[in-house]
C-alpha cells in the first residue's frame, strides 16, 4: 500500500509518450473519448479465437470458492503482505514512524509496566500503528513500465489515452483464464514468451493461467506466476462488462471494459499494452469505481519488491524485483508497527504476540496470523527470518490479529464463527505458526498430493479426518456402505498437528484418512468449506501414513526431542487514537487469556503449555 499524491507534469508525460512511439508502436494512442470502451460493442468476437492466436479456456483451479466471510486469509507467504504494507505506509507517511530504542534496535530489553494492566499489555495508537486507507486514486492515468539495467522495471507517468483498437472479445467466467498467442516474442524479467494468459481478475500471467479464488494479495502477486497487473482485484466478467484483446507486430493490448467486481456493482475499466522491446503501458479510466487493487509487475516466485506511489513524479526505480502499489479502502492494524511499539516497553522474550483492538479494522477476514520467522524443516513452510523488521532479535515467531474484542462473546467457549469459539479461533491462528501445509506422497500416482488440504492450502480439507483439528478440521466417521458423517469440528490439535508442532515423533502418529471424490454431500460442501458437524457424504476412503508425509516434505527438524514445550505469548490490547482503555474490556480480554491457557493445554494433550503472563526484564521463560 502506498499513498498516492499528484500527477506527473504534462511536460514529463509528453516526453514519455514520444519515447513510447520510438519503440515501434504501429497504432499510436489516440485522443480519448468519454467511454474508452465504446468501440467494443461494434467489434464481433472471432469464432474460436480471442485475438491474435487460438485460445484454450482454463477451468477454475479450485473446486470450492469462499470469497466472503473467511475466518482468515493465511497462506505460506502471508508475511510478505505485512512487509509490503508496513514499508509502503512508512515511506508514504500514512503511518507515523515510531521513536524509541526498539524502533531502531531488535535487542532492546527496556521494560516498564506503565502500560500493562495485570497480564494484558496495552498500547495506544498515536497514528503510528494503525495505517490509514489508500483508496485507488489513479483516475484517467497512464503508466509506463520500462525495463531497467537490473533486470526489472522502472515506472513513470505518461499521458492518459486508451488505444482505440480493442480487438476481439475474450469470453471469461469468474475466476477464469484464457491462453492466447502473442504476435511477437515478449521479453519479461529475463525470460521471453510467445504466449500469455489473460485472467479475469485484471491481470496477465506467463507460463500458466491464474484462475484461483484465493485472496488477491501481495503474497500472491509476488510468489505466483510472472504477472503483469494493470488492476489485480476480484473481478467477475460474467456478471457485467467485457474483456477484449488485440495484437499486431507492434503491440498486444488487453482491455477490461467496465468489468464488475465479484458480488458488487463497482467496475474496473483498464487497459494494458505489451510492446515488443519489453515495455508495458497501463491506462486506468476514471470510470473505474473499484477502490482496492494491486497495480504493478512481478517476476513471480520472488520475495524482492519495491512498493511505490504510482501517482508521484517519476521515474520510480524498481530494482530487480516486483514494483507496484497496493490500494486499500480501509484503515488497518500494522502488525509490524504494533510489534515494534510493544517492544518499546517489553523485553524480547516472546514467541507470539496476540493483538486485540478496541475498534473493528478487518473487513476481509475474521482474524489472521502472520509468520515472522521459520527455521523448522519438514512442515512445508519456507525457511525465512523477518524478525528484525519487528524489532526482535529472533525470538518472535508469529503474530496474530484477532481484530475487535467486542465481536467476541463474554464466554470464550461460546460459538462465535460457525463451529468456532473464541479459543478455537485462537487455536487456528496460533496453529498457523506450524500448520496446515502438509502434503503427502501418493503411492498410486507416484507424486505429491494436496488432498489433505482445503482453503488456501493452509487449512485442512473438509473431507480429511483431521480429528476435529482447530485448523478448520472435521472428525469424520464411516457409517457404512461408503458413507461418512462429520461428528465434531475444531476441538483440538490432532497427533498429525502435534507432529508438525514438534510435540510427538513420527512413531506416535497413527494412519489417517481422507475421502476421495466425495458425492451426495448434504448439505452441499466443498474441500474448502468451513468445518461443520452433521454433514454426510459418500466417497472412497484413502489411508495416508506419516511416512507418506515425510516422503513429500521431509523429516521434521528439529525433532520432537529438541523442540520446546512452552510457548510464550503476550496478549496485547490496542487502543485507538483518541480513545482510552476500557477497564471492562481489559477484564474480558484477561478472561479470554486464562481460558486460552486451559484450552491450549487440553488441545495439545498437555504436551505444550502457553505462558501468557507478561515477562519482565529479569524474568525467564
Amino acid at each position: 500500500m502506498t499513498l498516492s499524491t499528484r500527477f506527473l507534469t504534462w511536460s514529463v508525460a509528453a516526453t514519455a509518450i514520444v519515447a513510447g512511439l520510438r519503440h515501434g508502436e504501429v497504432t499510436p494512442a489516440l485522443a480519448q473519448s468519454s467511454d474508452p470502451c465504446a468501440s467494443i460493442a461494434t467489434t464481433a468476437p472471432a469464432p474460436g479465437n480471442t485475438g491474435p492466436g487460438a485460445a484454450t479456456s482454463i477451468a477454475p483451479a479450485e473446486i470450492g470458492r469462499q470469497k466472503r466471510g473467511l475466518l482468515d486469509h493465511d497462506d505460506r507467504w502471508s508475511h510478505l503482505d505485512s512487509l509490503w504494507a508496513h514499508r509502503a505506509a512508512v515511506a508514504q507517511r500514512r503511518l507515523t514512524p515510531l521513536t524509541g530504542t526498539a524502533a531502531l534496535s531488535p535487542t532492546s530489553t527496556t521494560s516498564t509496566t506503565a502500560l500493562d494492566v495485570g497480564e494484558i499489555a496495552v498500547i495506544q495508537d498515536s497514528g503510528d500503528i494503525v495505517t490509514r486507507a489508500n483508496p485507488m486514486d489513479l483516475a484517467d492515468a497512464g503508466l509506463r513500465l520500462t525495463p531497467n539495467s537490473s533486470g526489472g522495471y522502472d515506472a513513470s507517468r505518461i499521458a492518459y489515452s486508451f488505444r482505440d483498437r480493442l480487438g476481439s472479445r475474450v469470453t471469461l467466467a469468474d475466476d477464469d483464464s484464457r491462453d492466447v498467442a502473442l504476435p511477437f516474442t515478449f521479453p519479461y524479467f529475463g525470460a521471453t514468451y510467445d504466449r500469455v494468459f489473460i485472467n479475469s481478475d485484471g491481470n496477465l500471467t506467463f507460463g500458466e493461467g491464474d484462475s484461483a479464488s484465493t485472496e488477491r494479495s501481495v503474497s500472491r502477486f509476488l510468489t505466483g506466476r510472472p504477472r503483469i497487473a494493470p488492476f489485480f482485484a476480484d473481478l467477475d466478467p460474467s456478471s457485467g462488462g467485457s474483456v477484449a484483446s488485440y495484437g499486431d507486430t507492434g503491440v498486444f493490448t488487453t482491455t477490461w471494459c467496465a468489468v464488475r467486481e465479484f458480488g458488487g456493482p463497482a467496475t474496473a475499466t483498464v487497459q494494458v499494452s505489451l510492446i515488443p522491446d519489453g515495455a508495458i503501458e497501463i491506462q486506468l479510466s476514471q470510470r473505474t469505481t473499484i477502490r482496492a487493487a494491486i497495480v504493478g509487475v512481478s517476476p513471480g516466485g520472488t520475495t524482492s519488491f519495491t512498493p511505490v506511489d504510482l501517482s508521484s513524479n517519476g521515474p520510480l526505480p524498481g530494482g530487480a524485483g516486483a514494483i507496484g502499489e497496493q490500494f486499500t479502502t480501509a484503515s488497518s492494524l500494522d502488525v509490524i508497527a504494533a510489534s515494534r511499539k510493544f517492544y518499546l516497553e517489553h523485553p524480547d522474550q516472546y514467541d507470539n504476540l496476540i493483538f486485540f483492538t478496541d475498534t473493528p479494522l478487518l473487513s476481509d477476514a475474521f482474524a489472521y496470523e502472520v509468520s515472522v520467522a521459520n527455521n523448522i524443516e519438514g512442515i512445508n513452510l519456507p525457511v525465512f527470518d523477518d524478525s528484525s523488521e519487528y524489532a526482535t532479535a529472533g525470538q518472535l515467531q508469529s503474530v496474530v490479529n484477532m481484530d475487535a474484542l467486542a465481536k467476541y462473546p463474554d464466554d470464550p467457549f461460546e460459538k462465535v464463527f460457525g463451529e468456532n469459539s473464541t479459543v478455537s479461533v485462537l487455536g487456528q491462528e496460533v496453529g498457523h505458526r506450524w500448520l496446515a501445509f502438509l502434503t503427502f506422497r501418493d503411492s498410486r500416482l507416484s507424486r505429491p498430493s494436496t488432498a489433505l488440504l482445503g482453503r488456501d492450502r493452509a487449512h485442512w480439507s473438509f473431507f480429511f479426518d483431521s480429528d476435529a483439528s482447530v485448523l478448520e478440521g472435521n472428525d469424520i466417521v464411516e457409517v457404512g456402505d461408503g458413507t461418512f458423517r462429520t461428528e465434531a469440528a475444531v476441538q483440538r490439535y490432532s497427533l498429525l498437528d502435534q507432529y508438525a508442532m514438534g510435540l510427538v515423533d513420527q512413531t506416535q502418529v497413527p494412519p489417517f484418512f481422507y475421502v476421495e471424490n466425495p458425492t451426495n454431500v448434504s448439505p452441499r460442501r466443498t474441500a474448502s468449506s468451513n468445518p461443520e458437524v452433521g454433514v454426510t457424504f459418500s466417497g472412497t476412503r484413502r489411508t495416508v501414513t506419516i511416512d507418506d508425509v515425510i516422503a513429500a516434505v521431509g523429516r521434521r527438524r528439529p525433532s520432537s526431542a529438541e523442540s520446546p514445550r512452552v510457548y510464550r505469548q503476550a496478549f496485547v490490547y490496542v487502543v485507538s487514537l483518541g480513545n482510552t482503555a476500557d477497564p471492562a474490556a481489559i477484564t474480558k480480554l484477561d478472561r479470554i487469556r486464562v481460558a486460552w491457557d486451559q484450552f491450549f493445554s487440553a488441545a495439545t494433550d498437555s504436551r505444550m503449555r502457553a505462558e501468557t503472563r507478561l515477562a519482565r526484564a529479569t524474568s525467564t521463560p
